[in-house]
């Protein structure tokens, strides 16, 4: 756990996400690795404070906020994630200069009222110079008329929202990053092909054509400078999800450990190896996170190693939680067999693996885009 400060409030908040993963969540995680997309277990999170604690309102708690989501990535990896574009997306409204966007949207999305979540796989990659814009704004009267098609976008459903960020054309060029409604009159959502897990978090592929964004909804005009003060929180609250995939992978190599130790003593990877590993991990994180917005190299390097090593260790975890279950672990609902896929979802989402290497190699040759 990362909270640095026990206080009557984290210690809480953490209670109530860790009766709700336990109570609710858990029994369901097989059912959203196939395709429940849970949000009534959202909603309760919303209500305890887990999609909260990192907002200025309630004292920029990222350490609470990524133990939150730890707890829950522990239970159920896909719900993790969730977790985490829900907290985005609150985190671009909370830091947005709009009022608009700061007042009764803004509360209703922290607390479970409203749902959503962030579309800048496309823009994090266009400013990487690994791919181009898909989203095209032109200015019109009161705002912009925004056309494109985004593949990949998890945490939407009509009626829901989320974070994203369109090219404009014509004059000077440059981004402009708004929130998204997904009104059904005005946005097509298309299925995507079958993920061999982590179907229940509502990926969609998103169209629009002519789409409105009113003065009320952009998040950033432009969007370049905000993305580079945000752009280590977002990276680093992704943490909770890894941290919570390994150390759900050691509660299952505990849990045969009574009938499999004696045998399972002679595999590489051991419980007290990797949570020590974990500890490290956990250590890391907090110290990173009591300055989340701090935009020096040094430091977005920090938190992009630290990315890539929690990536690896969940990779490492969940291999070595099936070996340790043994054949119970290769059955289809064994939770070794789910934690593997999760942890090789955290490898490839944005930023994935690949992404954050080419970031660092960029940043030590001083290419990283503005």
């Amino acid at each position: 756990m990362l909270t640095t400060a026990v206080s009557p409030a984290n210690t809480q908040l953490l209670a109530a996400v860790d009766t709700i993963a336990r109570q609710d969540l858990q029994p369901l995680a097989h059912r959203i690795d196939r395709g429940h997309y849970p949000l009534e277990i959202m909603a309760k999170l919303g209500q305890a404070g887990a999609f909260a604690a990192h907002l200025q309102s309630q004292g920029s708690r990222f350490d609470t906020a990524i133990d939150a989501m730890q707890i829950v990535s522990r239970a159920c990896g896909a719900t993790g994630f969730l977790t985490w574009a829900h907290q985005v997306c609150g985190l671009y409204l909370d830091a947005s200069d709009n009022p608009a966007l700061r007042g009764q949207v803004l509360s209703d999305h922290a607390y479970g009222k409203t749902f959503g979540g962030t579309a800048l796989s496309n823009p994090m990659k266009t400013w990487a110079n690994i791919e181009p814009m898909l989203l095209r704004a032109k200015k019109v009267p009161g705002g912009y008329s925004v056309s494109g098609a985004l593949p990949w976008v998890s945490h939407i459903a009509y009626g829901q929202h989320c974070g994203a960020v369109a090219q404009v054309e014509g004059g000077k060029e440059h981004d402009i990053m708004f929130l998204l409604r997904l009104d059904e009159a005005r946005v097509k959502l298309a299925a995507c092909p079958e993920f061999s897990g982590m179907e229940g978090t509502s990926t969609w592929s998103i169209h629009l054509k002519d789409f409105f964004v009113g003065s009320d909804d952009i998040i950033a005009d432009p969007a370049k400078p905000f993305i580079a003060r945000i752009r280590a929180a977002f990276v680093l609250l992704q943490m909770g999800i890894g941290l919570g995939v390994v150390q759900g992978s050691i509660d299952d190599m505990l849990e045969v450990a009574p009938v499999l130790g004696h045998v399972n003593q002679f595999l590489e990877d051991q419980t007290g190896s990797l949570q020590l590993a974990l500890d490290k991990a956990e250590q890391q994180t907090r110290l990173l996170a009591q300055t989340p917005f701090e935009t020096s190299k040094d430091y977005l390097l920090d938190v992009l190693d630290l990315r890539i090593q929690g990536a690896k260790l969940g990779l490492q975890a969940s291999q070595a939680a099936l070996l340790h279950q043994g054949a119970r672990g290769y059955l289809a609902n064994a939770n070794p067999q789910r934690r593997i896929r999760e942890a090789q979802f955290v490898t490839i989402n944005t930023h994935a693996m690949k992404h954050l290497r080419y970031l660092v190699q960029q940043i030590m040759s001083e290419e990283l885009p503005a």
